[in-house]
């Protein structure tokens, strides 16, 4: 490979960087004190290792405790995928690989400083100025050429060491570095990886999240690129997505102050609905953080979901077993390399000596101390050599042990390709290949194909990234004292999890809940907090209105009530009043007892129709009289029978009409008298119309008028059935009732019994005119009380049947309220106004129709039955002797308003005697003219 000339500025930079990073003067052949803190094995061709050998140092120290797994078992794995590699003789066979491995101690400003070494070779140097001390040429050691680099580790420290090597074109393939940034080749064009992106990662988290029903999370990242990409992938994905809400996102500095970690738990504690917490972390942030949660005895509140950097390793949950149960976790797919463990296990002190940190593991591993100068402080037991990992330790191999192998054997299949290209079977390195040109390797790189060491393909992208295929996990607690890791599910572009294989503290097997509100009810709808998708107020759908989205609620159609569930509508019951209700019972018993009463007259009169008193009380007005008393009665079935198009029309025909034969006969019976006695005043002759057919003529014709404004209301609304929604549209939707009624409005109703009422009061005023008529010539009196007693009920009836119309709703809405109050006293009340109003129009027929038959026929059916003897012919009245009882009534009235008390009937009498002598031999038979 050609030595590079770079510009100026990449040049200061470089002396910038070199000024942390002194360079060795001394021959190879020195003793390597420059090694003493990196691996180096020769080879043709020399690959860059980057290992996180150590953890990141506190107080100013570059390096802090050693990483078994993550540091030595990966680095191990870089050094036995080289070891196969220089065995196979179909891969790069006559080149030898070696390696310079060196530990970046989690930090990427260490790791850039450290890097340098890789560039070193590519560097021209000027040694002019530079003289030993006896004037000779200084001579330079030659810096190892490294191809390639395998790492590193965390993204920020590949982002770091990856913006050096693609100056001087030296491809890099990272085993763990996941940041989405990575992928911008632009930027990074000479980086690769064998670990699929955190875009992948964090769309198989959100899977995650959202099988599990959580809508409310807190995203905790490690300050840095692996981890603030990570979070920030998290986060656009979800508002693409939609469905998940971030309660808080927080960042772990990477120099975190004393407290720090229980600030952030309580932090977490401040959104405490917000129990699932994903995590994009490092290993020593995860394992504090989840220290500072055992401390803040928060174990089992937070559901932790870890990124890969979490994957299935031991060190962050030892000693954190119970806060860390139930965490789930990712880890791009991956089996156990059973190779390796074997070669691992017989690694010894006395075999590994190549390894410069496998001393310092030993003591690690094994709890012991190697001499005087081991580094483990504080142990009293002595290392003896013979210890043996996985017998005398626990061993668990590490997750990327994998992905290190795989990345070291896409650079030797890219680098065989290369060689079979440009070398054509010339064994060893030839020419052409002893200075590696790194863009034609990285389009090498970039056009693998091969089964990994999982039995996986290995391929690259045209961004330089690896497919999408992850396990997941879950830490589990077993028999109360084992824990491990158990693969619950993986994630191809697709998430398949296995959920009746998760296990939770609790032991509940119902998934715990990270939701900021629990889901609404049936019937209610989200009121959404602003700015806050996932969190909401439930409002329940009130009144006549349905659950019509997650959203919103809509009004049900008029006929229709919400269901129970108020989910939607169903059609509101119809009612109407049923024969065996009260509000019908009362009514159709006065109505029987009256028509069986009017029957009996009838049947009385027919059998005694030529006797006196039946002849005297007018047979022909009579019946017609009886006849409406009886419509008035069976008009109480006609209002309570089932409407329909049949009753609907009896109903406005009868309605008004039996009042109408009654009041038309008793007006014309009314007025005969009145003309007779108003006649009898002027002269003795006897005033027109007052026989039988004459009077038959008059109600007939008055009956008429009523018939023909009921016809005319037939051609102007013809009758018909209609539900009635209204009238019982209560509070309460369930208690909401259809009437199914005639469409008979209050106002046609009083309309249809208009004519009726202004027959009843014409012939009330008659009465009264009629009121001064002696006894015993007519049936005037007994007509006034009836009219009287009539025009009460009905005067009553008016402001009852309007009434409550008014105070139906007002009642059926107390009932509702005493139902919700539990206020049993009122809550007994039931509220059936809506039947109130026909109740009282039948009621009240019923009794204007008792009150005539009771007034005008009981007594004279009476006499019939139980005093015969009265019922005998009596003098025949002369008309002369009606106008002399006219006369005389007319100045009864007169001088009654002169005379005191007592003198008024002695005249009336003595005047009636002196009349009755003086005609007592003169007659003019009216016999026909019944009074």
């Amino acid at each position: 490979m050609d030595l590079v000339r770079i510009s100026r500025t990449q040049y200061q930079l470089l002396l910038f960087l070199c000024y942390w990073f002194p360079v060795s003067l001394q021959r190879v052949e020195t003793p390597p004190v420059e090694y003493a803190h990196s691996i180096r094995l020769d080879g043709d061709i020399i690959l860059g290792g980057l290992f996180p050998v150590h953890s990141r140092g506190e107080r100013g120290v570059p390096c802090g405790e050693l990483k078994k797994e993550k540091g030595i078992h990966r680095l191990e794995a870089m050094l036995f995928a080289i070891d196969l590699i220089n065995k196979d003789p179909e891969l790069l066979p006559n080149v030898t690989l070696g390696a310079r491995i060196l530990d970046t101690c989690s930090r990427d400003t260490y790791a850039l400083e450290q890097s340098l070494t890789f560039v070193q070779a590519l560097i021209e140097r000027d040694g002019s100025d530079v003289r030993c001390a006896n004037g000779d040429q200084p001579i330079f050691a030659k810096p190892d050429k490294i191809v390639g680099v395998i790492g590193a580790a965390a993204s920020s420290v590949s982002i770091m060491v990856a913006n050096i090597l693609r100056l001087f074109k030296i491809p890099q393939i990272s085993y763990a570095s996941t940041a989405p940034e990575l992928s911008d080749n632009t930027r990074y064009d000479f980086f690769s990886r064998v670990v699929p992106p955190d875009s992948y990662q964090a769309q198989a988290m959100l899977d995650i999240v959202t099988a599990m029903g959580w809508n409310y999370v807190s995203t905790l990242a490690s300050e840095g690129n692996y981890g603030e990409s990570g979070v920030e992938a998290f986060v656009q994905i979800s508002r693409e997505m939609g469905g998940v809400c971030i309660a808080q996102s927080l960042k772990i500095p990477r120099e975190p102050r004393p407290g720090e970690f229980d600030k952030i738990i309580r932090r977490l504690l401040e959104t405490p609905n917000a129990r699932a917490i994903i995590m994009f972390a490092n290993e020593d942030d995860i394992r504090r953080v989840l220290d500072a949660a055992k401390r803040s005895n928060q174990t089992g509140h937070f559901l932790w979901v870890g990124s890969d950097s979490w994957g299935s390793k031991i060190s962050p949950v030892i000693q954190q077993e119970r806060v860390a149960e139930g965490a789930i976790t990712i880890l791009p797919k991956r089996a156990t390399v059973e190779a390796f463990d074997r070669y691992f296990r017989s690694r010894s002190l006395s075999n590994n000596r190549r390894n410069v940190w496998f001393a310092e593991f030993w003591e690690e591993n094994f709890g012991c101390k190697l001499g005087m100068h081991g580094k483990r402080p504080g142990s009293l037991k002595k290392c003896t050599g013979l210890e043996k990992v996985g017998r005398d330790s626990s061993y668990e191999q590490e997750g990327k042990v994998q992905f290190v192998m795989d990345a070291v054997y896409a650079m030797a299949h890219a680098l065989h390709r290369m060689h079979r290209d440009y070398c054509f079977g010339y064994p060893g390195l030839c020419p052409r290949m002893s200075n590696i040109n790194g863009k034609e390797l990285l389009g090498y790189i970039r056009n693998v194909n091969f089964n990994g060491s999982a039995g996986t393909p290995v391929v690259f992208n045209q961004k330089g990234d690896a497919p999408g295929r992850y396990d997941i996990f879950q830490y589990q607690i077993t028999n109360k004292s084992t824990a491990e890791y158990k693969v619950i599910g993986q994630w191809t572009n697709k998430l398949h999890l296995n959920v009746d294989a998760m296990r939770w503290r609790t032991g509940d097997p119902t998934l715990p809940a990270s939701v900021c509100s629990v889901p609404c009810q049936m019937g209610e709808r989200k009121k959404i907090v602003k700015g806050v998708p996932c969190c909401w107020h439930c409002e329940r759908c009130e009144g006549y209105h349905f659950q019509a989205s997650e959203f919103s609620c809509e009004l049900c159609p008029y006929e229709q009530h919400p269901d129970r569930n108020r989910t939607g509508c169903i059609p509101i019951p119809i009612i109407k009043l049923e024969w065996h209700s009260a509000w019908a019972g009362i009514p159709v018993f006065i109505a029987v007892l009256g028509i069986l009463a009017t029957s009996f007259v009838v049947v009385t009169f027919v059998r005694y129709n030529d006797t006196p008193i039946v002849r005297a009380s007018g047979r022909e007005m009579s019946y017609v009289l009886l006849t409406g008393i009886f419509l008035c009665y069976a008009i109480t079935f006609l209002m309570i029978a089932t409407p329909s198009l049949a009753i609907c029309s009896f109903r406005r025909v009868f309605l008004g009409l039996g009042m109408c034969f009654s009041y038309a006969a008793l007006l014309t019976k009314t007025n005969r008298i009145h003309r007779i006695f108003e006649q009898g005043k002027k002269s003795v002759a006897a005033p027109r119309f007052i026989s039988p057919a004459s009077q038959l003529i008059i109600t007939f014709s008055l009956i008429s008028v009523q018939l023909l404004g009921v016809f005319v209301w037939f051609a102007v609304d013809p009758p018909h059935t209609v539900v009635d929604y209204g009238e019982q549209r209560t509070s309460n939707p369930e208690k909401a009732r259809g009437v199914l009624k005639c469409d008979i409005s209050d106002l046609s109703l009083i309309c249809s019994l208009g004519y009726s009422i202004l027959l009843m009061v014409t012939c009330t005023v008659y009465a009264i005119k009629t009121r001064g008529v002696p006894e015993t010539f007519n049936e005037a009196k007994p007509i006034g009380f009836t009219m009287y007693t009539t025009c009460i009920i009905w005067l009553a009836f008016i402001p009852i049947f309007f009434g409550t119309a008014q105070s139906a709703e007002r009642c059926v809405w107390i009932q509702y309220n005493c139902r919700n109050r539990d206020l049993l006293s009122k809550c007994s009340i039931t509220c059936h106004l809506m039947y109130i109003q026909t109740t009282t129009l039948t009621i009240s027929l019923s009794l204007s129709a008792s009150v005539s038959l009771g007034m005008l026929y009981m007594p004279k059916v009476y006499v019939i039955i139980f005093h015969p003897e009265q019922n005998v012919p009596k003098r025949k009245r002369s008309f002369k002797a009606i106008v002399t009882a006219a006369t005389m009534s007319g100045k009864l009235v007169q001088k009654g308003s002169d005379r005191p008390n007592g003198e008024v009937k002695t005249e009336l009498c003595e005047s009636m005697e002196t009349n009755t002598s003086s005609t007592k031999t003169t007659y003019v038979s009216y016999s026909n003219h019944a009074i």
